[in-house]
């Protein structure tokens, strides 16, 4: 048996002008050891998911999570960064400390404060994890633009369907009371160029682009022979990290090569295929990077991927519903907090506790959290622990 999720934690997600990097660390973590029912002295370890670059002046945050409870006092703590992948990046760490032996009970925050910049530092910001060598000046929208347009050339314009992505996960994010956008959105409006719906990096409008969000979630982990003592643990049945080479020189763009052998290495250790899913939630940091993920899943082979909307097999009662939290498009992109806010999603959905997000009966899920251009890739397989 693997380590166990036990109890977790989250902020709302939105534009947070109220709450500072410290109060969303601080709130996430405390609701997350009091869900678990943990006290902070047992607590052996901290983990930060923190992606910043510049969006805080916070360049040393980790012992932030002490303020959440003086018994945190002397915990080790430590800071992990992964682009957009940060809050996987802390999870996969407390996990290693675990099997390692050396922690038995760990406590994993993922945070990003981002709107204290206006949309151009934020922008700037992210572009920092791009290939500066010869990405720089690129920003996100235009990378994955870029990786659109080339999409399109070789398998057709593909804007119907990401159009119907984005109101696919608006429509989610309407029974998500975390989420930074519950608003519903027609096809209508997401698949025609308008001024509230500018073209933001040709083919990408802006409701193909996930949002500049505030917010925290947070993880308590235990190792599997606690398990026993929680309500409602969830077990990672697999794991699977995948770094690729950061130049997008050096990649096929029309595919996620990265993202799908990440899938191929979690699917084959857990000895399960794309059809044992019971759901997922994936990293759509724009519409595009979903439709490229059904592939990468292997839910639809390459070029393809249009026909798992057509179907409906992603949509809330298709075979395999697809951020059904509302995803980063609507539920929000808080950079360091995506992946651990995904694990949190997917740890409700399996004890039964997702309210009207819930998919009835679901028994075995992904989450797949994915830092720049299909760079750092974390893909878990999660069940309830038995």
């Amino acid at each position: 048996m693997q380590p166990c999720i036990t109890g977790w934690g989250h902020t709302k997600f939105g534009a947070l002008k109220d709450q500072s990097l410290e109060d969303l660390i601080t709130a996430a973590a405390r609701e997350a050891l009091d869900h678990a029912g943990v006290g902070a002295k047992d607590v052996d370890g901290i983990w930060l998911g923190h992606f910043n670059s510049g969006m805080v002046p916070d360049a040393f945050a980790a012992s932030l999570v002490l303020g959440a409870d003086d018994d945190l006092r002397f915990t080790p703590a430590t800071r992990c960064e992964n682009a957009c992948a940060s809050g996987s990046a802390a999870i996969y760490s407390a996990l290693e400390a675990i099997r390692a032996g050396s922690t038995r009970i760990a406590l994993v925050v993922g945070v990003e404060k981002m709107t204290g910049l206006d949309t151009a530092g934020v922008t700037q910001a992210l572009a920092g994890a791009s290939y500066q060598a010869e990405e720089s000046g690129v920003s996100f929208p235009q990378i994955f633009g870029r990786i659109a347009s080339g999409y399109f050339q070789r398998f057709g314009d593909q804007s119907e369907t990401l159009a119907r992505i984005a109101v696919k996960n608006h429509a989610n994010a309407m029974a998500n009371p975390l989420a930074h956008m519950q608003k519903a959105v027609s096809f209508d409006f997401c698949n025609t160029v308008s001024e509230k719906n500018p073209m933001i990096a040709a083919p990408l409008r802006m409701t193909d682009c996930s949002l500049i969000t505030d917010g925290a979630a947070a993880l308590v982990i235990v190792a599997p022979e606690l398990a026993a003592d929680f309500p409602q643990a969830v077990t990672f049945r697999a794991t699977s990290q995948v770094n690729d080479f950061l130049p997008m020189s050096r990649r096929d763009m029309t595919e996620l090569t990265g993202p799908r052998v990440a899938f191929e290495r979690a699917f084959a250790q857990a000895r399960v295929t794309v059809g044992d899913i019971d759901f997922a939630e994936v990293h759509d940091c724009f519409t595009i990077a979903e439709l490229m993920i059904y592939e990468a899943m292997g839910l639809k082979p390459k070029g393809r991927g249009a026909e798992a909307v057509a179907e409906g097999t992603v949509m809330r009662d298709g075979a395999l519903p697809v951020n059904l939290s509302g995803g980063l498009k609507a539920k929000g992109h808080p950079v360091g907090a995506t992946g651990v806010s995904m694990h949190v999603m997917a740890a409700k959905q399996l004890t039964g506790t997702a309210g009207e997000m819930q998919v009835e009966g679901a028994e075995l899920g992904v989450v797949f959290n994915m830092g720049g251009s299909g760079v750092a890739n974390y893909c878990s397989l999660l069940e309830a622990a038995q």
